[in-house]
């Protein structure tokens, strides 16, 4: 049995994580070339910015302009710095270096294509290419920080010596820094101890394969330099991820093979880096995904890499999933599927705003999708989906665990209203609909959504928990204060109590004082439950709860609902201890309740709520009590029919000020 203790622990928990782990990462802007790099307990990806071609007017002279200012180019004018520690939740930190900043750089060049970063002795390098702004070509710049998402501040003139796109910096273990960079082939030359300048004149690595050639990553694995790089096949025409393998940092290179073949799509491009994360090693890669017709706006992705027992890569497939885990309460893209059945098509929701993504085609029933990695971890003990779907006619969708014929987690009814005179046509039209969870999977596992009738397309589901109210109070919790305006927050709670009642309009004076005299389980006016402790009410089995309500109010319909029982047609038991350390004189007990609702204090009547009520503060307030030195027993019983129940409680004085100085105590 799960406990309201387990239940609202696990849901306060969830409230501070959430996850998008699905290719591309970067879900709002386009990032090319994405360099990742670990610094901490982080990753942080340096990707290039690809932006759409500005119309600057017919005033700017385009003579000054740079190539990237080509409607069919690349197009770059800054770079931002992304960082994580799951490789799912990526924040932006904003741009770091923009070409307006660069001295040398020509500031309509938009021509700021793939960068790097390193750190040494505390500073952090940032090298990066340009436009320079007298000339043709590009020159690579540096800049440096003392934080890895900056500010960064770019030195005066460029490394001299270097001319090319693409910088890569290798560190090498005894402390040596390499610069690779891409121009007439891939160069690299030895880092003077500043990182600034060229220790030696560059050298063209020799072992490579003939054809295209750019966007070189170096890293050591193993014992083994690995020099990585984007490569065309004359065969094909457009880039693989290539790699060679030495024995030094210079080599010659042992070229070795592919690591990623061609996009499917025809993408021109491809550029990488290589990263171990907490033990796992990533290819951080880019495509055209959110721009399928232009191939110059590319976005970041991430797949993992392994290694084969002599050094090699296995080649990575590229996947629409991506890496990392995603928390079920968080929105699952779920058109970014691990697997599906071979007859889902995927198309994008607005071709005009790419960046609102894709959603999936379920053309005939038994149409299924697999998503891997779901955390159900942080659900409550109930919960429910939410999912934006659209179809022509009414049908079904399951969500199932791990396969088309797992055990069914939830089931999504899609009504859609022919048109008529009163109602409006929904058919084709997207719905978020819901549904609650028949099965709660336990920890990490896979989804299955499967079409059990018509053709229905689904763009994200998302599971839920309960909206909830109460923070379960610990055995050595300390005693608490009732809040600023004297509410009463923490109560030991009793499951509800059935009482067939079928409208509140009998909560008469009479009436009440009839059931609430009633015993509906033993010592009801002498007990002081402790949390956990069981009772047995009218046939029933009933267990006492120790909780804080988040509000003033407690609102005890939504206490049942959470532990899946009865809301109407109830009658609730609260109970709480008042530890006064002086007698504290004529005060007024003020409540509200929706329902009726009855109060005692230290086992005398202090206040009778009747008839149909709303809860309204101080709806009700009795005469002048006494709250006496030492402990003082509150009981408070809600009955309600086919209505909502709730209830506030406090302590005022003559004036109707709150009364706080107390403490509130539940054992």
């Amino acid at each position: 049995m799960i406990t309201m203790k387990q239940t609202l622990t696990a849901v306060l928990l969830t409230a501070a994580l959430s996850a998008t782990a699905q290719n591309p990462v970067i879900r709002n802007q386009f990032t090319a070339d994405p360099t990742a790099r670990v610094f901490g307990n982080r990753i942080y990806l340096f990707p290039s910015h690809d932006i759409p071609t500005p119309d600057l007017g017919a005033d700017i002279d385009s003579t000054k302009a740079g190539a990237g200012l080509r409607k069919d180019w690349f197009c770059m004018a800054d770079y931002h710095v992304f960082s994580s520690d799951n490789l799912t939740e990526w924040q932006d930190h904003g741009v770091i270096l923009s070409q307006e900043q660069v001295p040398w750089g020509n500031p309509m060049g938009y021509s700021m294509w793939a960068p790097d970063c390193v750190e040494k002795n505390g500073t952090y390098y940032f090298f990066f290419p340009n436009a320079p702004r007298e000339g043709r070509g590009f020159n690579i710049g540096v800049a440096t920080a003392q934080k890895p998402e900056g500010p960064y501040t770019p030195e005066a003139a460029p490394i001299k010596g270097v001319m090319g796109i693409d910088p890569c910096c290798l560190i090498d273990d005894d402390g040596q820094a390499y610069l690779y960079w891409s121009g007439m082939g891939i160069r690299a030359a030895k880092l003077k101890e500043n990182m600034k300048e060229l220790a030696g004149e560059p050298r063209q690595m020799e072992g490579l394969p003939e054809g295209f050639k750019e966007g070189p990553f170096a890293f050591k694995q193993g014992g083994h330099y690995y020099l990585t790089f984007p490569w065309v096949r004359k065969e094909k025409g457009t880039e693989t991820l290539a790699y060679a393998m030495s024995d030094s940092p210079m080599g010659p290179w042992q070229f070795k093979g592919i690591i990623m073949a061609e996009h499917a799509n025809g993408c021109w491009t491809n550029h990488h880096s290589i990263v171990n994360y907490k033990g796992e090693w990533y290819l951080f890669y880019h495509h055209n995904d959110y721009s399928p017709a232009m191939d110059k706006r590319r976005s970041a992705c991430i797949d993992r890499l392994s290694f084969l027992p002599d050094g090699t890569i296995r080649e990575v497939k590229p996947t629409l999933r991506g890496v990392g885990v995603n928390k079920a309460t968080d929105r699952i893209e779920i058109d970014r599927y691990s697997q599906a059945s071979q007859d889902v098509t995927l198309a994008q929701n607005d071709s005009l705003a790419p960046f609102q993504g894709w959603h999936a085609q379920l053309p005939a029933k038994g149409s299924w999708l697999r998503y891997a990695d779901v955390d159900f971890s942080m659900m409550g003990a109930k919960g429910y989906v939410v999912a934006n779907v659209k179809a022509q006619e009414n049908t079904v969708l399951t969500v199932r665990e791990k396969d088309a014929k797992g055990k069914v987690i939830a089931r999504l009814e899609i009504k859609v209203e022919s048109t008529g005179q009163f109602r409006r046509d929904l058919r084709g039209q997207w719905l978020t609909v819901t549904a609650p969870l028949t099965y709660r999977p336990s920890g990490k596992t896979d989804l299955c959504v499967v079409s059990e009738g018509a053709d229905v397309c689904i763009d994200w589901l998302q599971f839920k928990n309960r909206q909830q109210y109460f923070t379960p109070v610990a055995a050595n919790a300390p005693a608490a204060k009732p809040d600023a305006e004297g509410f009463i927050r923490r109560w030991m709670v009793l499951e509800p109590i059935a009482c067939e009642i079928r409208s509140n309009t009998v909560f008469t004076d009479t009436y009440l004082r009839e059931v609430f005299s009633k015993t509906y389980f033993k010592d009801q006016q002498t007990l002081l439950p402790r949390d956990g402790q069981k009772v047995k009410a009218v046939k029933q089995t009933l267990q006492w709860h120790a909780v804080e309500s988040d509000r003033f109010n407690v609102k005890l319909f939504r206490f049942a609902d959470l532990l899946d029982k009865r809301v109407y047609g109830v009658l609730f038991w609260a109970v709480t201890i008042i530890d006064c350390e002086e007698e504290i004189s004529d005060v007024r007990l003020a409540v509200g309740s929706n329902g009726a609702s009855m109060c005692w204090l230290n086992g005398e009547e202090a206040l009778l709520l009747s008839g149909d009520r709303r809860m309204v503060k101080d709806d009700g307030v009795s005469p002048r009590l006494t709250l006496k030195k030492g402990r003082n027993v509150l009981r408070c019983a809600v009955i309600n029919g086919p209505g909502m129940s709730d209830l506030c409680v406090r302590f005022v004085d003559e004036k109707g000020k709150p009364v706080t100085n107390y403490k509130v105590i539940t054992k």
